[in-house]
Order: C-alpha cells, then structure tokens, then sequence
C-alpha cells in the first residue's frame, strides 16, 4: 500500500483500516473504496484533507 497523499511505501498501521504515513506525517483511513486523508494537528486533533486522488496502491511492499 502507498500512502495516498505522498504515495510513499513507509506507512503504519495504527488501527483498523487506519493507517499512519512516516514520511509525509499524514494519517488516512479506508473504508472500501473510499479513502480520507487527515493532518495531524499540533494539538494531535485530526483535519480532513481535501485530496484530489484517492487511489490506493495495494500489493505485498516487496
């Protein structure tokens, strides 16, 4: 899977289907074929990031 704001393969997993980005320090989760995109603030709130590609990259990261 590749992060889908940066599309960086350096991602986490922190929940179900929710997921953490190490290089652009977004979080994003996945419900079916619907991606979000949040940004982390410095209160650790979450803000929804408007992005124009939700497409998700998926395979084995090898």
């Amino acid at each position: 899977m590749r992060c889908p704001s940066c599309t960086s393969r350096d991602i986490g997993k922190i929940g179900a289907n929710q997921y953490y980005c190490w290089s652009c320090f977004a979080e994003f989760n996945v419900s079916g074929d619907e991606v979000r995109v949040y940004e982390v603030a410095e209160d650790g709130s979450l803000i929804v990031v408007e992005h124009p590609s939700n497409a998700l990259e998926y395979g084995t990261g090898a």
